[in-house]
C-alpha cells in the first residue's frame, strides 16, 4: 500500500511562496488520512457483524429443526456411535425342507467388568465362581485386584445367571446385548449343521461366524445382508433326520459298534434328507478337536463324510453292472467261481468254496469273490479305473460342506492286475458311505450321474450318463436277487421292495496289513426297486454281535442290513411312500438251481 505523505513537498514550497503555514497543510492530509482509516474499519465491523449474524442465525435455525424433527418422530432409545470397522451381527437361519428351523439366533448377553469401578472385588470373584464352576475363582481375584481396566467374564449368559449375577449387586459388573447361534434340536443333525463361534466381539454386539458344516460352507451368504433375512433351506427332512439317528444309534447299540453312519438320498436329484454320524455331539457346546489319537474316535469326525472306508462287496456291484452294459455278460452267463484264484503270488479266496461255476445272478446274491475278480479281468484295469471315476470314486465329493474335500478316496497310485481284482470287491480302494450312496444312486437313476447335495431346490439339472438304461434295470433287479435269496436276507421289507448289497471289509491296521477281528460293514440299497426313489446306506464301524448259535458274528448280513431294514421301515413313510403287494421288475434269478446258503459278506 503507498501511503500519501502527510507534507507534500510541492504543496509546501507553494505555500511558503504564498506566505502561508505550511502545517495547516499537513493537519488537513492528517485529518483526510484518519477519515478514509475510520471509513476501511467502519467497512470491516458492519462486515464481521452480517456474518456473525448469519452464523447465528444458522445455528440457531439447524437447532430449531433438529428439536422440532424429534419431537415430531417416535421415541427410542439413543445408540452410541463407535469408530471403527462396523460388527456384522445379524445371520440368517437355516431350515429343513419344509421350513422347520434348524439353526437360528437368540438374544442374549454378554458379562464383563470394570474392575476400577467394583466396590469389592474379592467378594466379586468368589460369588461369580459360584454362579459359574468353570470359572477360576483365584485368577479372577487377580484379574480385579490387579491394573487391568477392562475383563471379559462370560461371552453368553442365560436369563438365570444374569439374574444372578445382578443379585451380587457389582457396579462393575456389566452386561453388553448380543446375538448368539441356537441350534434348538440340541444333537440333531449336528454334523450337517457344524457349529458356530464368536468373531469380532464389542461390548455391545459380537459377529457369528461358522465353524464347520454349512455353517462355516456357507458364512459369507448367511452374513450377508443383501438376502433380507431369507433362510438358508436343507435339503434335509427333520423327521426323517431324526428317526435315522434314533434307529442308528439303537443299532450300534445292539450291535456293539463303535461308530456308525447312514446316508438317505434322492435317487433324482441327489438330496440328501438325512445323514448321520455316530458319536455325536451338541452345537450349542461344541466340544475341543482332538490334537492326538485317531480322528475318528473324536465326536467331531464326520463318518459319513469324512470316513475313507474299504466298502467290501457293496462294490461288486459295479464291475456286473459295466460288463452287462459293455455285453462281456448278462444275468444267466457262468462263470468259474472255483475258489482259491491265483493271481501272481497272491491268492483269492471265497468265503465258501462254491465249486464249478456260478451264473452273474449268483455270484452278486452270494458274494464270491473269485466269480466278481473274473468279471473285472474282461473289463480290464483301463476300463474298470474309468467307470470307477465316472461314477465319482476319484474326487471328493461336492457336496456343500467344509469337511468333503477331507474326505477324497484314497485311490491306488498304481493299477497292476492284483489291484483290478482287489478293488473288485472292495478292497484297496477307500472312499465314503456318500460317495457309495452317490454310486448306487447313479445305478438307480437309470445311469444317469448323481451328485450329493444338502441345498433344497427345485431345478437340478440331469447328469451325464454313465451306465446305459437297461444295464442299471438289469443290475437293479440283480440286487433285489441279493435281498431276496443271498447275503441280504435280514434286509427284507415287506411292501418297499428292498434292493441291495452288503459288504464286510477288515479294517486296516494301521502299520500295514489288516486286523483279524475288526470289519467295516456296509449295507447299501435303494428301494422300491421297480421305480427307486431313494438310495440308503448303512455302516458300522467294528461291529460284533452274538448269534443265535452263540457264535461272534460281524459280517454285514447280520449286523448293518437289519439296522438298515428298520431303517426303511421307518423312514419310507415319513418321505410319503406307501408299502404295496407286487413290483413291476421281476426278480433276476439263476435258471438252475442253485446252493442259497447266505455268505458271510
Amino acid at each position: 500500500m503507498i501511503r500519501t505523505p502527510l507534507r507534500p513537498l510541492a504543496r509546501i514550497l507553494r505555500a511558503r511562496e504564498a506566505g502561508e503555514n505550511p502545517d495547516d497543510i499537513e493537519a488537513e492530509n492528517r485529518a483526510r488520512r484518519h477519515a478514509e482509516i475510520q471509513d476501511r474499519t467502519r467497512k470491516r465491523a458492519s462486515f464481521r457483524l452480517w456474518l456473525m449474524t448469519f452464523a447465528f442465525t444458522a445455528a440457531f435455525g439447524a437447532v430449531g429443526m433438529r428439536m422440532g424433527a424429534l419431537a415430531s418422530s417416535d421415541p427410542s432409545e439413543p445408540r452410541a456411535q463407535t469408530t471403527g470397522a462396523r460388527i456384522i451381527s445379524q445371520r440368517a437361519d437355516i431350515v429343513d425342507r419344509r421350513g422347520r428351523v434348524l439353526a437360528t439366533n437368540l438374544s442374549t448377553h454378554a458379562l464383563y467388568a470394570h474392575p476400577h469401578q467394583m466396590v469389592d472385588p474379592r467378594r466379586a470373584a468368589t460369588e461369580l465362581a459360584e454362579i459359574f464352576p468353570d470359572l477360576d475363582e483365584k485368577q479372577l481375584t487377580r484379574d480385579f485386584t490387579g491394573k487391568r481396566t477392562f475383563v471379559w467374564i462370560k461371552k453368553k449368559l442365560s436369563p438365570e445367571q444374569m439374574q444372578a449375577v445382578h443379585d451380587i449387586g457389582e457396579p462393575g459388573l456389566l452386561f453388553g446385548p448380543r446375538e448368539m447361534r441356537l441350534y434348538p434340536n440340541g444333537q440333531l443333525a449336528s454334523h450337517i449343521l457344524g457349529g458356530s463361534t464368536f468373531g469380532a466381539e464389542g461390548v455391545s454386539s459380537a459377529e457369528v461366524l461358522g465353524m464347520a458344516g454349512v455353517e462355516k460352507a456357507f458364512d459369507n451368504w448367511l452374513r450377508d445382508p443383501a438376502n433380507a433375512g431369507a433362510p438358508l433351506t436343507l435339503s434335509i427332512d427333520l423327521t426323517a433326520q431324526a428317526a435315522m439317528e434314533e434307529v442308528l444309534s439303537n443299532g450300534m447299540r445292539v450291535m456293539n459298534a463303535k461308530g456308525a453312519a447312514g446316508v438317505l438320498m434322492e435317487v433324482a436329484t441327489g438330496e440328501v434328507l438325512a445323514m448321520a454320524s455316530l458319536p455325536d455331539f451338541d452345537p450349542n457346546d461344541r466340544p475341543r478337536p482332538a490334537l492326538k489319537g485317531d480322528p475318528s474316535d473324536s465326536p467331531l469326525f464326520n463318518r459319513a463324510v469324512q470316513g475313507q472306508y474299504e466298502l467290501g462287496s457293496t462294490f461288486k456291484l459295479f464291475p456286473v453292472a459295466q460288463a452287462i452294459d459293455e455285453k462281456l455278460i448278462n444275468p444267466n452267463t457262468m462263470i468259474n467261481a472255483n475258489s482259491p484264484m491265483k493271481i501272481g503270488k497272491y491268492l483269492i479266496h471265497d468265503f465258501h468254496n462254491y465249486g464249478g461255476s456260478l451264473s452273474v445272478a449268483d455270484i452278486l446274491a452270494k458274494s464270491s469273490n473269485v466269480g466278481t475278480v473274473r468279471i473285472a479281468q474282461m473289463l480290464g484295469p483301463e476300463r474298470q479305473q474309468k467307470f470307477l471315476k465316472d461314477l465319482g470314486f476319484f474326487e471328493a465329493t461336492q457336496i456343500e460342506m467344509t469337511e468333503a474335500p477331507t474326505g477324497k478316496p484314497l485311490v491306488p497310485q498304481r493299477w497292476p492286475a492284483v489291484t483290478a481284482a482287489t478293488v473288485a470287491f472292495g478292497h484297496g480302494l477307500a472312499a465314503s458311505p456318500l460317495h457309495l450312496a452317490a454310486a448306487y444312486a447313479t445305478i438307480a437313476n437309470d445311469g444317469h450321474r448323481v451328485r450329493p447335495t444338502l441345498v433344497h431346490r427345485r431345478d437340478h439339472p440331469q447328469g451325464e450318463r454313465v451306465l446305459s438304461e437297461p444295464a442299471a434295470r438289469t443290475a437293479r433287479g440283480l440286487l433285489r436277487g441279493v435281498v431276496t435269496r443271498g447275503t441280504a436276507r435280514a434286509a427284507e421289507v415287506e411292501g418297499y421292495d428292498v434292493a441291495g448289497k452288503t459288504g464286510t471289509a477288515d479294517k486296516p491296521r494301521p502299520g500295514g496289513g489288516y486286523y483279524d477281528s475288526k470289519v467295516i460293514s456296509n449295507f447299501a440299497s435303494m428301494f422300491p426297486v421297480d421305480n427307486p426313489k431313494y438310495v440308503l446306506v448303512v455302516t458300522l464301524d467294528e461291529p460284533s454281535v452274538t448269534n443265535a448259535g452263540g457264535a461272534t458274528a460281524r459280517t454285514a448280513g447280520q449286523t448293518a442290513a437289519p439296522v438298515a431294514a428298520e431303517m426303511v421301515r421307518r423312514l419310507a413313510p415319513i418321505v410319503g411312500l406307501r408299502p404295496h403287494a407286487d413290483a413291476d421288475l421281476p426278480v433276476i434269478e439263476n435258471r438252475t438251481p442253485a446252493d442259497l446258503k447266505v455268505a458271510t459278506n
